[in-house]
């Protein structure tokens, strides 16, 4: 386990799935964490789910808004009295082949997966430059290094946070900020689920065949849970990840076939 204790953590997205297995198991490690959803319904059960492993605070707000992100920051520094670690996770695009995404959107894509992480970025920027051991993790996806089929926007857009964890690397290594990037494989999530449930319908086989030729491509034999993403972003903004920063670090069961 990671000695957390005294981390101050802002985790968007994450009433649910990653976002949620992300905050659950910084909890589990002593951190006091802010989580974040669009709906207050979705934020309360979370945060009253979360409350079990630790300190667990809920803001309803929408990062695809500019003033929402803004507000966001604004909010989980007053709540938790700083800002520790950004940890930077999105609800899922619209799914869809390039021909099937109408220019609204590409545009919806654009302010979800890159302009949300640039104003919470910024906005995080400040505090995080005040505390004794700040970084900043973006979770997207392997889609990254091998496009996947039926999600063009992702396979598109989220390459953008790549190079903005490499520009920041550098840029705030100054103010010894460490900025990585995890990127998640097939996890049991609702967005995974979803895209069984199409890919099924579009072939006419069954979800449960789908499943079984999804796991077939995965070296460990299984689908990933979202609490796995958890311990590696734990690690990561831990002191034992001191020495590591510019990082994009695939957890896929070794699903990613590419040698970079």
């Amino acid at each position: 386990m990671f000695d957390l204790g005294g981390y101050k953590v802002l985790v968007t997205a994450s009433t649910r799935g990653i976002g949620f297995g992300i905050a659950k198991v910084l909890l589990m490690n002593g951190a006091s964490v802010v989580i974040n959803g669009r709906s207050s319904e979705s934020v309360s059960k979370a945060v009253e789910e979360l409350k079990k492993y630790g300190k667990a605070h809920g803001i309803v707000a929408d990062i695809t808004k500019h003033e929402d992100a803004k507000r966001l920051v604004e909010e989980a520094v007053g709540i938790l009295g700083g800002l520790d670690a950004l940890v930077y996770v999105t609800g899922p695009p619209k799914p869809g082949f390039f021909e099937e995404l109408s220019l609204d959107d590409w545009d919806y894509g654009v302010k979800l997966l890159i302009m949300s992480a640039i104003w919470l970025t910024q906005y995080s920027l400040p505090h995080l430059k005040k505390s004794n051991n700040p970084s900043i993790v973006y979770s997207t996806s392997v889609a990254v290094k091998e496009p996947i089929p039926n999600i063009a926007l992702s396979n598109v857009l989220r390459l953008s946070i790549h190079g903005l964890v490499k520009t920041l690397s550098r840029e705030l290594a100054k103010y010894g900020i460490r900025v990585n990037a995890v990127l998640p494989g097939y996890m049991m999530t609702s967005r995974v689920k979803q895209l069984i449930k199409d890919r099924a319908s579009r072939e006419g086989r069954s979800e449960e065949e789908i499943l079984k030729e999804l796991i077939r491509d995965v070296p460990l034999g299984r689908i990933g849970e979202p609490e796995e993403v958890g311990y590696l972003v734990a690690f990561l903004i831990s002191k034992y990840a001191s020495y590591i920063t510019g990082a994009s670090i695939p957890i896929d069961g070794g699903l990613l076939k590419s040698v970079l």
